[in-house]
């Protein structure tokens, strides 16, 4: 099975998309995390990436943390982006196994 969206009508890719704006995370709120609660990485873990949020806090020992927590300015429209592109594969995977359990229903309904 594969993660194709084009397997799916337009009515379920309408229905993952208004998922994904939905559940996917803000870029605005991710940029409040930042903003406020950025030396505790709260942006980080919003976004769904703990490991690298330990690390950006474990670096502030050193100095280099604050760097990074300038860089992820710029990283944060990524990061949502790519959070948003896992909520979509995900959705469109479950929608396709749905297919396909469907699909199976129906021949074996048809079966004498």
């Amino acid at each position: 099975m594969t993660n194709d969206p084009s397997a799916l009508d337009i009515n379920e890719q309408i229905l993952i998309e208004t998922r994904v704006t939905n559940e996917g995370p803000s870029l605005v709120l991710a940029y409040l995390f930042w903003f406020f609660l950025g030396i505790v990485s709260a942006h980080r873990f919003y976004l769904g990436r703990p490991v690298s949020a330990i690390l950006q806090i474990l670096s502030y020992f050193i100095a280099i943390g604050l760097i990074w927590l300038l860089v992820d300015a710029f990283l944060i429209p990524g990061m949502a982006r790519d959070k948003r592109a896992m909520l979509r594969a995900r959705m469109t995977q479950e929608r396709l196994a749905l297919h396909g359990q469907a699909a199976v229903a129906q021949r074996a309904s048809l079966a004498p």
